[in-house]
């Protein structure tokens, strides 16, 4: 027994081209302001702006991987992956918390290689405000819209890669704050914010780890119990028993075991089954495929749900 839910496939590939459409918005957004922060960075001497200019291009290069991963995700399931493809949505959110961490470090390095070895302090005017102010708003508005439209659809690599355009943000508050401490006389004050926003493009690409973690590791994704009170809401069953999920926040997988009278027939009983099943779904929207395994209610039955159960209160 098993049942898909049917709109799957065709929910699936809308929701991969809305995907795919915001990554292509952001991506030409992002190499639009990570050319006006190199540009003036370099031209200005601000190492803090050149950090926060070569961030924003990791953060148009995780858009690529991302349109790469999507596109390696959205190919329908076949005989060596009867499951699909969607994990290679959560693989290129990883590959994201990688860059991120690359970003993390270079910008954390330079820091401290500017502090232990001097130079030239940076020249602030109001173009380099005026550069960063506007790129600041442009990464407000894409990491905002793009984590609306991540939770919206339930896209791991959305909302991992609106957690990189976040890191973006704060690099440029950081840097902004460091151009106004330099003007007033404290050009350490460059190195000194850049090392600090370092610390957090790490923990950003840390969550971003933890969460593609919970994907791939097949952690639960939805309480057994849940599962076993919409299964024994059905008429017919009397137990339910070795609940499993896993999959992903937009595409979780479900087999259950659920008891019946030992004297119901097997038409009977398929029946039951098939209703558990389409219920499951019904009750969890984010349940694509569910598989029931049907027992009788024997002693043997009994005794293995008690087991479980003592188990679970441990």
């Amino acid at each position: 027994m098993g049942y898909r839910r049917e709109a799957h496939a065709a929910i699936g590939g809308v929701r991969v081209r809305r995907i795919r459409r915001v990554l292509w918005v952001v991506l030409v957004l992002n190499i639009a302001v990570a050319a006006a922060k190199l540009i003036w960075g370099y031209v200005s001497g601000s190492i803090a702006m050149q950090a926060d200019g070569y961030h924003s291009m990791f953060d148009g290069a995780s858009n690529i991987v991302g349109l790469i991963g999507l596109g390696l995700a959205s190919r329908p399931a076949d005989r060596g992956h009867p499951y699909g493809h969607s994990k290679y949505e959560t693989h290129a959110s990883a590959a994201i918390g990688a860059m991120l961490a690359l970003a993390a470090y270079a910008v954390g390095s330079t820091a401290i290689e500017r502090l232990m070895t001097g130079g030239v302090p940076p020249r602030v005017d109001a173009i380099a405000f005026t550069v960063m102010l506007v790129t600041l708003a442009v990464n407000v508005g894409v990491t905002t819209y793009e984590r609306w439209v991540g939770k919206r659809l339930n896209s791991d690599i959305l909302l991992a890669d609106a957690k990189h355009t976040g890191s973006d943000v704060l690099v440029s508050l950081g840097v902004i704050g460091g151009l106004i401490a330099v003007r007033l006389g404290y050009p350490v004050a460059d190195p000194l914010i850049a090392l600090a926003v370092a610390g957090a493009i790490a923990y950003a690409a840390w969550g971003i780890f933890k969460q593609a973690g919970v994907t791939l590791s097949d952690a639960a994704r939805i309480p057994p119990d849940d599962i076993g009170r919409a299964a024994c809401e059905v008429p017919g069953v009397l137990g339910c028993h070795d609940v499993r999920t896993r999959g992903s926040d937009a595409e979780v997988y479900v087999d259950l075991h659920i008891q019946v009278a030992p004297e119901m027939t097997v038409e009977d009983g398929h029946e039951v089954a098939e209703e558990v099943e389409r219920a499951i779904c019904r009750r969890f929207s984010q349940v694509v495929d569910v598989i029931v395994h049907l027992e009788p209610l024997d002693d043997y039955q009994i005794e293995k749900t008690i087991a479980e159960q003592e188990a679970a209160s441990e």
